[in-house]
């Protein structure tokens, strides 16, 4: 086996108290794609940043093959000291480095060049460093987050440069889809120490659960066993002094196995506070159109949101998704058309910057707004510390300062706050940035058992593929439409991906030379029925039979003139089941007719 190009063993560094990191072994050879996963706060940019040479570590080795050339790509890029984003990159270059290569990556990825480093947005800045970090085309390319303000567009660009390239990578990400694409080893850090599965990420969440498992049994076992121990001290018969004493250490050393022992993380506990519920149509939209100067953003765009949609918003950055979110949740107005909301909606919205973050505020601040230890959840005072555990916070970090919280922390924060407003519509603009894995997963939960509505902006495939009932993309010209189904059911039914540079698909591009489909077939004709909905209109019948006999029996039981007399507990329990049943039918009925109204459309 040849010698690995980078080599890290029994990395440990301790910050304070619990140590980071206690021995982290990380290892990648000639043309390896290794992704490097675990929660936020386990370390890994920190293992990456010693494996890039930037951070020494407490002990252990790091060995870096002498003639091997290294790029590291930082989730936050310094860019100080450079008048221009050209300047920046070609200050990434080596001596024998083709200095065109920063001319031609930063076309590339959509940047002139001449733009100066504090003008550029957070996607933009993300670009300008990939440009440096990718363009001396080195040996070893260890990304931190590549994917963080990037488009789809530009992802999907970004997994194809480096599929073509030779060079080892060590890859940092929250994508799922990015890492099942790319990797081909997959290296878990967990609790300050690291394992290894020579297979792609694809196959982690279940190593990773099957690792979970049987720290429980052998947990389980040793708990077992202390049990027997401390019943021999208790009731045993007593031996020769010298072999009890052995017995007796042997029981402490037990002990302090499992006092010592680093169990894996609980997981968040998100659930967003609920407001009242919305009227049946949530928002309507005719024709809307919005432009800035001579460059049209919206144009004759028409929408209608019912309650319990999930619509994702996509588009290459600078298209005007948030234009378009802002303009469908009345925060901006339109140029022309209507756009009408719906009765007694409760707005929570999630912002992708975090500017409104004070970085000196703590965490507990930040959600009590410097007042008092409770946080208004719902309408409903709750501890501080206690909500901070359900979004994966330790009680000693309440006074921690917002400025040295890792970017997936921050995130939390901002979900926690957005989350505690009760609401029944959901706008979050790229809620996913920055977050773990694990959190993911059950943001994803949270957001499939929520009765309201939601109105998403993300650039992650899998998650709107998870989430979202039907996705808005631009079609150039300010044009948008909407396409049932999930990210992977928008490109089936468009053909295309989208495009980085004019938001143009590539099919739209394609037909500009043979004649256009005909203005006379409505758009409905091109949609169809997902999955999700297919199956609401097959089951939603029954349920509605079911509800209605149910409905039956609550009204004659209650009919019963003797039964308050009889039983007042039983009474009001029947009245309370019966005006959920009723309310329950009520939606079931609402949502079966907006879903034939839906069908016939498409058909006609």
């Amino acid at each position: 086996m040849a010698a690995p190009l980078l080599s890290l063993q029994g990395a440990a560094l301790t910050f304070g108290g619990t140590p980071l990191l206690e021995a982290a072994d990380l290892s990648v050879g000639a043309g390896e794609r290794v992704c490097l996963v675990g929660r936020n706060g386990s370390g890994k940019s920190t293992l990456l940043r010693i494996a890039a040479g930037l951070v020494e570590a407490d002990r252990g080795l790091r060995f870096l093959q002498p003639d091997a050339t290294l790029r590291y790509l930082p989730q936050e890029p310094d860019m100080s000291g450079h008048e221009t984003v050209l300047g920046y990159v070609e200050a990434g270059l080596g001596p024998a480095d083709e200095p065109y290569r920063a001319h031609h990556l930063l076309a590339e990825l959509g940047l002139t060049g001449e733009e100066r480093p504090d003008d550029l947005s957070g996607g933009e800045a993300r670009r300008a460093a990939l440009a440096r970090t990718l363009a001396p085309d080195p040996d070893i390319l260890l990304l931190d987050e590549p994917t963080n303000h990037l488009d789809l567009a530009t992802i999907e660009w970004l997994e194809a440069e480096l599929k073509s390239r030779r060079s080892a990578l060590v890859l940092i990400s929250h994508d799922r889809r990015f890492l099942e694409n790319l990797s081909r080893a997959t290296v878990w850090l967990d609790r300050g120490q690291t394992r290894r599965l020579d297979r792609g990420f694809g196959a982690f969440e279940a190593w990773r659960d099957a690792t979970y498992a049987e720290e429980e049994a052998e947990r389980h076992k040793l708990d077992r066993k202390i049990a027997a121990e401390e019943h021999w001290v208790r009731y045993g018969v007593t031996a020769r002094r010298k072999r009890n004493v052995r017995r007796m250490e042997a029981l402490r050393d037990l002990r302090t196995e499992r006092r010592t022992a680093r169990r894996a993380d609980g997981s968040a506990a998100l659930q967003a506070a609920e407001g009242g519920r919305s009227g049946t149509l949530v928002i309507e939209a005719k024709d809307v159109g919005k432009s800035f100067g001579d460059r049209p953003i919206v144009s004759g765009f028409s929408l209608r949101v019912h309650r319990g949609d999930r619509i994702g918003i996509v588009g290459p950055n600078g298209a005007g998704k948030t234009t378009l979110l802002k303009l469908l949740t009345g925060e901006l107005a339109p140029d022309s058309g209507t756009v009408r909301l719906g009765q007694a909606l409760e707005v929570a919205a999630l912002d992708q910057r975090r500017d409104s973050l004070d970085p000196n505020a703590t965490l507990a601040e930040a959600l009590t707004g410097g007042s008092g230890d409770s946080v208004m959840v719902g309408g409903t005072p709750r501890h501080v510390v206690g909500y901070l555990k359900d979004f994966l916070f330790s009680p000693e970090q309440i006074r921690t300062p917002l400025r040295v919280l890792s970017g997936g922390e921050r995130g939390r924060v901002m979900l926690a706050r957005a989350l505690a407003k009760p609401s029944n519509l959901l706008v979050l603009d790229e809620p996913t940035n920055d977050l773990d894995l694990e959190t993911l997963d059950v943001l994803e939960e949270m957001l499939g058992d929520y009765p309201g509505t939601i109105l998403l902006i993300s650039h992650d495939r899998d998650f709107l593929d998870r989430v979202a009932t039907s996705v808005i993309a631009p079609e150039g010209s300010g044009r948008w439409l909407e396409y049932a189904g999930g990210y992977t059911d928008m490109l089936a039914q468009r053909g295309a991906d989208l495009v980085r540079d004019t938001g143009l698909t590539k099919a739209r591009a394609a037909k500009a030379s043979r004649p256009e489909r005909s203005p006379a077939v409505p758009e409905a004709a091109r949609r169809r029925l997902s999955f999700h909905q297919l199956h609401a209109l097959k089951t939603l019948p029954s349920r509605i039979e079911a509800l209605t006999a149910e409905i039956a029996k609550l009204q004659a039981r209650l009919a019963d003139p003797a039964l308050f007399g009889r039983d007042p507990a039983a009474f009001e329990a029947a009245s309370t089941t019966l005006a959920k049943k009723a309310a329950e039918l009520e939606t079931a009925e609402t949502e079966w007719l907006d879903l034939e109204i839906l069908r016939e459309e498409i058909e006609a």
